[in-house]
């Protein structure tokens, strides 16, 4: 009886011993064949969901910037620092290439370790069972729904194992990683906290970075260094534990710093920020909707999908571009600056009366971010304007960096309309590929594109089109005009009888085209528009890719439209390219997130003038470089080498441009205030040649003493076939010019 008891006693303890085991692999069954509960299939577990950030890459392969909602970019395994894998496998399963996504040994260590209260014993999860857990986030869950949401993460460990090769995980598990601040997988880790590359890590660097994996808000090394300092040490034990490193090598180790160089990304940080921008909002917006991704049925998204962008921009041109636009901005600025000191209604002209600054101030605070915000609190109009004149705590805009200060949101529309803006770019003719872009003097203050989006009156820098329908039409750059008023009648309106901009130096005597360009001589100018009218400049400009509104009026020969920087360089190339107009290009191809290409481009062309006729032009504007309102690029800049070119200045000194060709790139430049009202009081400082043409200059020298652009210096091929064309207008230029100081072609004035 006694006998039987005990055989009763003992198969009930073994049965208590047995059937957690028994649930447990029942459970794992269930869940295995699907029943009860759904489990990723195939297809999920071999094509996992990840945000994946769209790259935009230069023309020399440079990450320019990315667009992302997670600021991830895949890695394969074989562009990983061995340091990496081998810490990671350290410190986080160390028996990761023996078992097959669950290890029953750590488990069983793992749960000892929970019974005796061990904290030695080490966590049960292998790198499987977390890749599981990262791709497939755990909800709120009760204590039941864990336990089985713990026995799915096992199934899909056990699956990720068969779908995938060791290899395969690892990288999956760097890739998906979090490391907080903004660096979502190793490769923007790596970027953001030592501005490296993942491949090219240091071995107590990727140490860190595998710290974080533990905890990244715990071992943040921006906000805790000091314990992530000590997380890394444990981590780089690990390895010497493991055997990927000797106790000799950890010792040297273990006592540098973190050695962080935190590096946050943003989209106003980078080369080509207003690029950038602009390829956002304008381009891929339409393009996205436009193209459909196979994976989710839907238009491709350039935040989710890992579209890799390939521009034309040159990265090294576009550093030189931004330097320029730096250097040459922040001289001007202190210049303006001191000149506004003076100006009663600073930093408005002195002829703009306080009505008008009134309504450009009112006009300008309706278009804030804080008026719309306001207004959508139901305050009325005169509570607003309360609300912008009473001091606030803000950080603004210097050339010394961000300034903490208090100011009220109305005294801030003025300071903030006292700064200069400029546009500049820069385009190979021969191809139409875009190489520099730079819209703005700051892009996290100053967003709005003065390349593309924004136009302004383009001045003396129109009249190149007014001379080339004269070429056209056969005269040669040494024809003589005499430099004498011109008056074009226009029915029911008075007659049109512009100026020179030089006093009427020089009236009366015979002047080439050439000389009239250089100059940039009004009466000139107004004759050969005459011999043509409005509509026929135009159509010819139309040609040449403009497509701003122009009135049909005379007064456009002096430059009265409003035209985008993009366009006015893009019509001025081509000149220097024999003739044909190439729509300027800034993307070669897009890829999806696999490599497959979506879409490649290709520039239309039109041939707009002969070559002999483009030769002709090109001989025309160099007499604007060599003897006219130029020429500092020679003294000043010491640019020797064949250069075509136009100034421009308007009304006021508004607005100050230059365009600038060589055969292998041509650039333009504009230059002012964000109201026209905002300008120099000296035509001295408000021209193109001072304002916009230096910026080309300090440019083209960057680019010249970079042989690794391969940008040569050699001039402009003269076409075989161009007959008795007369080129050679040194003479008559020379008589020309006993009338005129060299020192007065170095400005203009105003135009119209």
């Amino acid at each position: 009886m006694a006998a039987n008891k005990l055989t009763k006693y003992i198969r009930f303890t073994w049965l208590l011993v047995w059937l957690p085991f028994t649930l447990i692999f029942l459970l794992i069954s269930f869940i295995s064949l699907e029943i009860f509960v759904d489990l990723p299939s195939v297809q999920e577990l071999q094509n996992p969901k990840s945000n994946l950030a769209t790259v935009i890459y230069s023309s020399d392969m440079k990450t320019l910037g990315k667009y992302y909602a997670e600021n991830r970019v895949s890695v394969k395994y074989y562009e990983l620092d061995k340091d990496l894998v081998n810490a990671l496998i350290a410190t986080e399963d160390a028996r990761f290439l023996e078992h097959s996504g669950v290890d029953l040994r750590a488990l069983g260590r793992a749960v000892f370790g929970a019974l005796t209260g061990s904290s030695s014993s080490g966590g049960g999860s292998t790198l499987s069972q977390q890749l599981a857990k990262m791709m497939f986030p755990r909800e709120k869950l009760s204590k039941f729904e864990t336990v089985i949401r713990k026995l799915k993460e096992w199934v899909i460990a056990a699956r990720l194992e068969k779908n995938y090769t060791k290899d395969e995980i690892l990288a999956l598990y760097l890739n998906k990683f979090d490391f907080l601040n903004q660096a979502v997988g190793v490769k923007s880790a790596a970027q953001i906290y030592f501005n490296r590359t993942q491949d090219s890590l240091e071995i107590q660097q990727a140490a860190m970075l595998i710290g974080m994996a533990k905890n990244p808000s715990l071992f943040n090394p921006v906000k805790k260094a000091d314990t992530t300092l000590h997380r890394r040490n444990v981590v780089m034990m690990q390895m010497v534990v493991n055997g990927f490193l000797t106790k000799e090598k950890y010792d040297s180790l273990k006592v540098l710093p973190l050695g962080v160089i935190f590096h946050p990304e943003d989209h106003n940080d980078g080369l080509a920020p207003y690029f950038r921008e602009y390829l956002r909002e304008y381009f891929l917006k339409t393009w996205c909707a436009n193209h459909i991704n196979p994976e989710t049925n839907k238009p491709y998204n350039i935040y989710r999908d890992g579209l890799k962008i390939y521009t034309t921009i040159d990265s090294r041109m576009q550093k030189y571009a931004e330097e320029a636009v730096t250097e040459h901005m922040t001289d001007l600025q202190k210049l303006f600056t001191k000149e506004c000191k003076t100006k009663k209604n600073a930093p408005f002209a002195w002829n703009v009366n306080k009505e008008q600054i009134e309504n450009i101030m009112m006009s300008s605070m309706k278009r804030s971010d804080r008026y719309r915000s306001l207004r959508n609190a139901g305050l009325s109009k005169e509570q607003i304007l309360a609300e912008f004149k009473k001091p606030v705590a803000m950080t603004v805009y210097s050339l010394r960096g961000d300034i903490d200060t208090t100011m009220t949101p109305w005294d801030s529309i003025r300071y903030y309309k006292s700064f200069l803006h400029t546009g500049f770019i820069s385009i190979e003719p021969t191809t139409g590929y875009v190489k520099a872009w730079v819209g703005g003097v700051n892009h996290k203050h100053f967003k709005f594109d003065h390349v593309k989006v924004g136009r302004r009156q383009v001045g003396s820098t129109f009249k190149p089109f007014v001379y080339a329908l004269a070429i056209q039409e056969g005269y040669s750059p040494c024809y003589q005009v005499a430099n004498v008023r011109t008056c074009i009648e226009t029915p029911g309106q008075p007659a049109w009888c512009p100026d020179n901009s030089d006093g009427n130096k020089g009236t009366g005597k015979m002047v080439t085209l050439r000389y009239a360009l250089a100059g940039s001589i009004n009466y000139v100018t107004a004759w050969v528009m005459k011999q043509f009218g409005p509509d026929a400049v135009i159509n010819l400009v139309r040609r040449l890719g403009i497509t701003a509104p122009i009135d049909a009026v005379p007064s456009i020969a002096l430059g009265t439209p409003d035209i985008s920087v993009f366009e006015m360089v893009a019509a001025n190339a081509t000149f220097a390219n024999k003739g044909t107009y190439i729509q300027p290009t800034f993307i070669t191809r897009i890829e999806d997130k696999n490599g497959k290409v979506l879409e490649e481009f290709f520039p239309t062309t039109d041939e707009v003038f002969s070559e002999e006729k483009a030769y002709a032009m090109i001989q025309l504007m160099r007499g604007v470089v060599d003897i006219g309102t130029g020429t500092r690029l020679r003294f000043r800049y010491n640019l020797r080498n064949e250069i075509a070119g136009k100034t421009g200045t308007t009304q006021n000194n508004a607005d100050g441009w230059f365009m600038g060709l060589t055969p292998d790139l041509v650039a333009g430049c504009w230059v002012g205030g964000e109201e026209r009202s905002v300008h120099f009081n000296s035509t001295n400082e408000g021209q193109g040649a001072s304002m916009a043409l230096p910026i080309w200059g300090k440019f083209f020298q960057k680019v010249y003493a970079d042989p690794s652009l391969k940008v040569s210096k050699n001039g402009f091929v003269k076409p075989a076939n161009m007959g008795d064309v007369q080129l050679d207008c040194t003479e008559f230029d020379r008589q020309s010019a006993l009338d005129i100081p060299m020192e007065d072609l170095d400005f203009e004035g105003k135009d119209y």
